[in-house]
């Protein structure tokens, strides 16, 4: 008798691997094509919003941390966004000051070095080796892109902006002093031009200018001074006391000057057994120089304005600043040669010029534009003074925000080799705001010529030197336009 198997049960359905409701969470890492598609959620989110590719499927205290902190960048942003809108005097402040700008750097770089912690978790999570073989080297390609351009770019922004930034500001403005408030509504500087090439034994001021600008409007107002202005009279103080009737030369076969304005680095500093310390001897303190000091009493007896504060940029490094600016456009109104200059009285240009600068339309190098402000012997003195005056004007106009940031670096290193000043650091958001509206508005300027002001340089006398107060005073404070009368 044959028995009969018994009847088998049925064999139970295979149990579906449980994605739930957490598909990032508990994928089902079996299917390539879900993994595929589960990858490039998360690198997008890492990219687009890093922290939440953790929240969702990893760690989700890193995630909050990660959350976190983009959170925090973002409100930053926004705040700064909406400064610049209502209250763009705190945000010059901030930008300007080192110790803020140094805190921003190594925030950006903490947040720089979190998104590289985020992405290589990130590639751990998307399982490289269960997606699509095809989708394998590109997922990790993207990775490291959105890791190149988020990270990176917050370590650009923390090394190659803030960082050129906050050395700049710290070697420049060593000044700590409280500001000033400004003088009958304008801020007064003086600005110094000086070359410590071309084998000089020492530096005098080749350019002498006052800069005014109105504190509420920007309104600039440039005058020029000769750097042979004879017999400046100056201001109450310690060359005052030495010079009552105006700076006058002293011929010496050792160490003398003329009365010529440039010559007062020579009276106060060079001929001076102590440089100059005992008439000015908290220059060094305040940032400055006791030439500096001196050229600032005789600009302020000459203007009847008070100058507070001067800005001075050594020619010899001029070519860097315009250089990291990409060059400047000037237009040259005649041929001038480039070269030290005739080796006896009345050698043609020619036979000395090692180059030329054809007049019309150029756009010069740093090279081209320190000769061009050099330039001085087939022009007169004025005429360089014309053309260092067309410099300043270019290099602000070619200053504009868009170039300065492309080429920051260059920029804030050009500028620590060429500049020193005493304006207090603490100054620098207001006359950034106030440089802001500076440039919309035309610049006037005055030269004290006898073209221009009407005023003999090698011999001025003081009812001279008042005619140029009364002119400065008109420039300042132009009359209120007369309403036209009705009827």
């Amino acid at each position: 008798m044959s028995t009969a198997a018994p009847p088998r049960s049925p064999r139970p359905a295979a149990e579906p691997v449980i994605v739930g409701e957490q598909p990032m969470r508990r994928p089902d890492t079996r299917s390539p094509r879900v993994m595929t598609r589960r990858a490039w959620w998360l690198l997008a989110l890492n990219f687009l919003v890093p922290g939440s590719a953790q929240v969702l499927a990893g760690s989700r205290r890193l995630g909050r941390v990660g959350l976190t902190a983009t959170l925090i960048m973002w409100v930053g942003v926004v705040v700064a966004a909406v400064a610049a809108l209502v209250w763009p005097t705190l945000l010059f402040t901030l930008g300007t000051n080192a110790a803020a700008l140094l805190a921003v750097q190594l925030v950006l770089l903490a947040y720089a070095v979190l998104w590289v912690v985020l992405t290589i978790d990130t590639l751990r999570l998307i399982r490289l080796v269960n997606l699509r073989p095809g989708a394998r080297p590109l997922a990790a390609t993207l990775a490291i892109v959105g890791l190149i351009v988020g990270s990176g770019g917050a370590v650009y922004a923390a090394q190659q902006l803030l960082a050129p930034a906050r050395e700049a500001i710290a070697s420049i403005f060593t000044n700590n002093a409280p500001p000033v408030p400004p003088s009958n509504g304008y801020y007064n500087f003086l600005l110094l031009g000086a070359d410590s090439g071309l084998g000089r034994d020492s530096m005098r001021f080749d350019s002498i200018s006052v800069v005014s600008v109105n504190a509420e409007t920007g309104a600039v107002h440039i005058t020029g001074i000769p750097r042979d202005l004879a017999y400046a009279p100056f201001a109450d103080g310690p060359m005052h006391d030495r010079y009552p009737d105006g700076f006058e030369g002293h011929p010496s076969e050792t160490c003398g000057w003329g009365p010529g304005i440039n010559q007062l680095m020579n009276a106060v500093e060079i001929c001076q057994p102590d440089d100059g310390k005992d008439i000015y001897p908290d220059a060094a303190a305040n940032s400055s120089t006791p030439a500096v000091e001196a050229t600032k009493d005789a600009a302020e007896g000459i203007l009847g304005i008070q100058i507070p504060y001067y800005v001075f940029v050594d020619m010899k490094g001029f070519a860097d600043i315009v250089d990291a600016l990409g060059g400047v456009d000037i237009t040259v109104q005649e041929r001038l040669p480039e070269g030290g200059g005739p080796t006896y009285e009345g050698e043609p240009a020619e036979d000395w010029a090692i180059g030329w600068i054809e007049a019309g339309p150029q756009h010069m190098d740093g090279d081209t534009a320190q000769w061009y402000a050099r330039s001085r012997y087939t022009t007169s003195d004025w005429d360089r003074m014309r053309r260092q005056r067309e410099l300043q004007q270019a290099i602000l106009a070619q200053a504009n925000p868009a170039n300065v940031l492309s080429r920051f670096q260059a920029v804030a290193a050009a500028g620590s080799d060429l500049v020193k000043t005493d304006i207090p650091d603490s100054m620098l958001g207001f006359l950034v705001q106030l440089g802001v509206k500076a440039k919309e508005q035309p610049v006037q300027t005055l030269e004290l010529t006898p073209k221009g002001a009407g005023i003999d340089t090698d011999n001025p006398t003081p009812d001279e030197y008042a005619h140029v107060r009364d002119l400065i005073q008109q420039a300042l404070y132009p009359p209120s336009p007369t309403p036209a009368s009705e009827g």
